[in-house]
């Protein structure tokens, strides 16, 4: 069977889902068919985004000391991960993260705390900091803050955050396998608070687990449903002390097509290659921009990643543009 990947970005581009089947056929594209994948995928692209690439900085403001069970991560209850840990930071501390995020060009700064649910307290140390940050930096605020109510969702809106993340992670089918103490469905309703209150929904998922293709497919097509602002696509950094420390299967290549198949799903939606690029894209990471719009710069939670001068160097030797829709602080 011969496929013409333009035919799956035409349908992108007339906001027509691909069917299963082709799907499918993304991800079994042959590596020697590879460019021709991507070329498809930046028709796609490039309608919407042009050559313009997004950037967002993480700040772990809390680590470690989780009581789920996340298999993939290093601060859950079962991780034996020689990582550090530490209550949430002072808002001081945030503070200086949102700065330095503006200094490394990122249109987006995302709080993130390890946890179940955020504590009362931790919202309102968190929306203290926010508050803050927005009257000295028009920077994007993202908080991902584990399972929320509306009430709590309600209180980061007002505080001045922009977006909430809560991924997917994966497949319902699949969700089990990769975790016990909270169900997909609790991570819908978490996304569905943060909608009512008024907060954009970054929502994606995470590669490399040992789902099946199928699973990557369902994942791709629950989000569909979801409409989040944004996707960040992570591929598995397998940790040791993790349940997950010896799932390391993913090529270069294979996380390219999954890149593809998401943006052909989601032809509108920003779409990020996010935490596990520099470990399984390698020398391909330039490549990944060609069907994404967004990256991290700065590293991740708990594992270093690369250096914003570096990012900026690997966006412009592509031709590409780094967007910012504000004025960069002035330093003093």
């Amino acid at each position: 069977m011969v496929v013409d990947y333009q035919d799956f970005a035409a349908k992108a581009l007339r906001d027509e889902t691909l069917t299963r089947s082709e799907c499918q056929a993304v991800l079994d594209t042959p590596d020697e068919q590879l460019l021709g994948l991507l070329q498809a995928a930046f028709t796609v692209r490039s309608r919407y985004f042009g050559k313009t690439v997004r950037l967002q900085m993480l700040q772990n403001a809390k680590s470690g000391a989780c009581q789920e069970d996340c298999h993939y991560c290093s601060q859950s209850a079962i991780s034996t991960a020689p990582i550090e840990r530490y209550n949430l930071l002072l808002q001081k501390e945030m503070i200086d993260g949102a700065r330095q995020a503006a200094a490394s060009k990122a249109q987006r700064y995302c709080i993130v705390i390890s946890g179940r649910s955020p504590l009362d307290r931790e919202i309102d140390e968190i929306a203290g900091a926010v508050r803050s940050i927005k009257q000295e930096i028009p920077i994007q605020i993202c908080c991902s803050l584990g399972l929320m109510n509306e009430q709590q969702a309600k209180r980061l809106k007002a505080a001045g955050v922009d977006r909430v993340n809560h991924n997917l992670n994966t497949s319902e089918a699949f969700h089990t396998s990769i975790c016990t103490t909270h169900t997909f469905q609790d991570r819908l309703s978490t996304i569905r608070n943060a909608r009512a209150a008024g907060l954009e929904i970054c929502s994606g998922g995470i590669v490399g687990m040992g789902e099946k293709d199928e699973d990557l497919i369902d994942l791709a097509m629950a989000l569909i449903e979801v409409k989040p602002d944004s996707i960040p696509l992570n591929t598995l950094h397998p940790a040791t002390g993790t349940p997950l420390e010896s799932c390391d299967n993913l090529t270069p290549q294979r996380c390219l097509k999954v890149l593809c198949l998401f943006r052909f799903l989601h032809p509108r939606t920003e779409l990020r290659v996010a935490g596990g690029r520099e470990h399984n894209l390698r020398s391909l990471q330039p490549l990944a921009l060609y069907p994404a719009d967004s990256i991290f710069v700065n590293g991740y939670l708990t594992t270093p990643g690369q250096p914003a001068p570096e990012v900026w160097g690997m966006i412009e030797d592509l031709g590409f543009k780094i967007e910012v829709d504000y004025q960069q602080p002035v330093a003093g």
